[in-house]
């Protein structure tokens, strides 16, 4: 298995001590303790009014100021110390670098909305999910066969943090993704292949005047897409084309100068990529191109990324579908070659960690 030089230097080789290993394996046991710790360490308060006073912070003063036990105040900070994102100074509690970045990431913080609130309860169905290849940690919202059927219908807040990680990383792509599109002018005509609310398409038709972009996605995805598009700049130039691309025997539109796929294959199986992309490919001329925009995890310039993509495969087992995951770059590039395509450019570090790969006609 190929790996970006920083990761095989992190995955090929064991170069931790024993007592670090052990600390870890401890660590990894406590695991849903320490994040529950830490969201509510964020969520009081308690680590923006440590940052505030530089000189630290004693218990009777936390427990005063966000209205917290002092017998509350203490199991939290104790615990804080052990995780690691407070240390002690006299009496006072003081912010580490790992407090800092807890509290001011702001990819930390989608994740840990994302796994708090979409999750952390189904993920105690990961063993029934892994041996069923159904994502069965779903039923905590509903009996929706995949995620995406009940997108539309899960809480307001499961939906916040659902829609606030997958922006926070697609956003992050759009100004450097657009110039790869769009940067040689010929593309006039996209199809925006699991276009869900509509972000990508709306920013299209910002960029160029005159490009037409129609979004193909499931019925109640296109609704959404439409409400949240609704007179908006360009809006007009925006299309929708419901299809459950699941179903092997719908087709893919034809005539456009592009196709599109954003964060998409990677709801999917290999078997069921494939397959979209074989009807994908029977639409294209030999001057079409299919740009596929993925955070693949072998691809990675830092490991924490990659840690980060292998963890939200986890979440794609259990509640999104039970059978896809964030790719390596060789599985994609295999379900591309079988759907009659190849792969002519890869494009690396995109926004937070993207690729793209550009793909025409064999």
């Amino acid at each position: 298995m190929k790996l970006f030089d920083n990761l095989e230097k992190k995955y090929c080789a064991d170069n931790s001590s024993a007592l670090e290993s052990q600390r870890l394996a401890h660590f990894i046991a406590s695991a849903p303790i320490v994040f529950q710790v830490s969201r509510l360490m964020v969520k009081f308060g308690i680590l923006e009014l440590i940052q505030k006073n530089k000189q630290g912070v004693d218990i009777p003063t936390i427990a005063k100021e966000i209205h917290l036990s002092v017998y509350a105040v203490k199991i939290l900070l104790e615990a804080s110390l052990s995780i690691g994102t407070v240390y002690l100074d006299g009496d006072n509690f003081r912010l580490t670098k790992t407090g800092w970045f807890l509290l001011n990431d702001k990819m930390v913080k989608a994740n840990m909305n994302f796994n708090h609130d979409v999750n952390y309860l189904g993920m105690f169905s990961l063993e029934e999910s892994l041996k069923n290849g159904k994502p069965e940690g779903l039923k905590v919202f509903g009996n929706w066969p995949t995620i995406y059927e009940g997108l539309s219908s899960l809480p307001e807040q499961v939906q916040k943090s659902w829609f606030g990680f997958d922006h926070f990383y697609s956003d992050n792509s759009f100004d450097e993704a657009l110039q790869i599109v769009f940067g040689s002018g010929k593309v006039k005509t996209l199809l925006d292949v699991g276009g869900n609310t509509g972000r990508w398409a709306k920013r299209c038709v910002e960029y160029d005047e005159k490009v037409e972009v129609t979004i193909m996605d499931l019925p109640q995805q296109i609704e959404m897409m439409r409400k949240n598009l609704s007179g908006t700049q360009g809006a007009g130039r925006i299309h929708g084309h419901g299809a459950n691309l699941l179903d092997a025997s719908v087709p893919f539109p034809k005539r456009f100068d592009a196709i599109w796929m954003s964060q998409f294959l990677d709801c999917f199986s290999e078997e069921e990529i494939t397959s979209i992309l074989t009807r994908a490919s029977q639409s294209m001329d030999c001057e079409a191109t299919l740009y596929i925009m993925e955070t693949f995890w072998d691809r990675q310039k830092y490991e924490t990324a990659a840690f980060d993509l292998t963890m939200t495969s986890v979440y794609f087992t259990a509640l999104a579908n039970g059978n896809s995951k964030m790719y390596h770059t060789d599985d994609m590039t295999h379900c591309v070659e079988r759907a009659g395509l190849k792969v002519t450019a890869i494009h690396d570090g995109i926004g937070l960690g993207h690729s793209i790969m550009e793909c025409k006609i064999a």
